[in-house]
């Protein structure tokens, strides 16, 4: 019995020593498909924010460390990962997850009533997350910002007629119903909407069969609401059929850019472009590009902005989740906003950031630039 209740406290203490101590480490998790483009862009972007807290002293003294899980971005994934993490009580809060579907999976172990824990999503773009629940944040604007601004965008370049290929998952019905309501609003006319699944696009013929029926309906536009890596298997077979027109897509479509020429001239809607102005902006892109060797897209500087979110928040509140969640239910109202690269961050009563802050750019060697460089 003294054998069992010496190993006991000593495990006490090395709990207390990760999470609660005075002085010692806090965890986060980190979330998404580690696997995929935009998963590391948003894992890049959070080990750089965390380098910069520990940098400057840790929050509130504590050294940050991240807790790494790939969800692969599936639902099924999502919700163990969702566990493991809710379960681990070293864990005090989570970024994450990347994808729409697996953040909305996630969400309901996230939110146990008995004991919940934050996650602040950097990247889930589902209006759907709004609904999710009190634990569950994010720090991107909605598929309500970004399809609208594409369509304005692209009805003010002069494009009348839109075709509209979509992921049949909750992603790409979000964009591209918000898309195409949109450019209906602008009076242009969608000739074609058709959904998909990835898994298809690497069989023989893949999606040609819905880009060959668009293209011949004459289009100005065709608009792919799926992953980046959806984009790169179509995009051959769109100049192959001799389709010259405009190609465009949602933050889904990030990370194409280093893929070589096969994205060039593809336009995308983002929060954050790597040219953009202003002190915060740049003095992230040039640490970005020192650690890195590259220039950070948006899943990256969304990633950054989530993580640095959760650092003012563990040093204010210590490792408890629920002090975590009230502040920062506050950010914004009793807490001061938060100046993240992407914008002034501040949470609304649904845990999102009520702005619209969306810009257009297009893949120019092997980069993504701001449209309005």
């Amino acid at each position: 019995m003294r054998g069992g209740w010496m190993m006991g406290a000593a495990l006490a203490v090395v709990l207390a020593a990760c999470s609660g101590g005075e002085g010692g480490e806090i965890r986060v998790g980190l979330a998404g498909p580690m696997q995929e483009a935009g998963g590391r862009s948003v894992r890049q972007g959070a080990e750089l924010a965390v380098e910069e807290i520990n940098a400057r002293g840790g929050a509130g003294g504590r050294r940050v460390a991240l807790v790494v899980k790939d969800d692969g971005g599936e639902s099924r994934k999502a919700i163990e990962v969702a566990a493991e993490l809710r379960d681990d009580p070293t864990v005090a809060a989570v970024v994450g997850h990347v994808n729409s579907s697996a953040t909305l999976a996630a969400a309901s172990v996230y939110n146990d009533p008995r004991h919940g824990i934050v996650a602040l999503s950097p990247t889930a773009s589902s209006p759907a997350v709004s609904e999710a629940g009190p634990w569950t944040f994010r720090v991107s604007p909605s598929d309500l910002a970004y399809g609208p601004a594409l369509a304005r965008w692209s009805r003010g370049q002069g494009d009348r007629r839109a075709a509209v290929l979509y992921a049949n998952d909750e992603y790409g019905r979000g964009v591209a119903a918000s898309f195409a309501d949109a450019f209906r609003r602008e009076r242009g006319v969608v000739v074609e909407a058709d959904p998909y699944l990835a898994e298809m696009l690497g069989e023989a013929g893949g999606a040609e069969p819905y880009l060959r029926r668009a293209i011949g309906r004459g289009i100005d536009v065709l608009f792919i609401a799926g992953r980046a890596a959806d984009a790169e298997a179509m995009l051959p077979t769109v100049r192959r059929l001799g389709y010259a027109g405009r190609v465009m897509g949602a933050d889904g479509l990030l990370g194409i850019e280093s893929s070589g020429s096969v994205g060039e001239g593809l336009f995308i809607a983002a929060a954050f472009f790597a040219d953009a102005r202003g002190e915060a902006a740049s003095r992230f892109v040039a640490e970005f590009q020192r650690k890195y060797g590259q220039p950070p897209n948006a899943d990256a500087a969304l990633g950054y902005d989530a993580m640095q979110v959760i650092g003012r928040a563990l040093a204010e509140a210590g490792g408890d989740r629920e002090r975590i969640r009230d502040y920062l239910q506050s950010i914004g109202g009793r807490a001061p906003a938060v100046e993240g690269v992407t914008g002034t961050i501040r949470f609304d009563a649904n845990g999102d950031v009520p702005r619209n802050e969306v810009a257009i750019g297009v893949v120019r060697g092997g980069a993504l630039v701001s449209t309005a460089r």
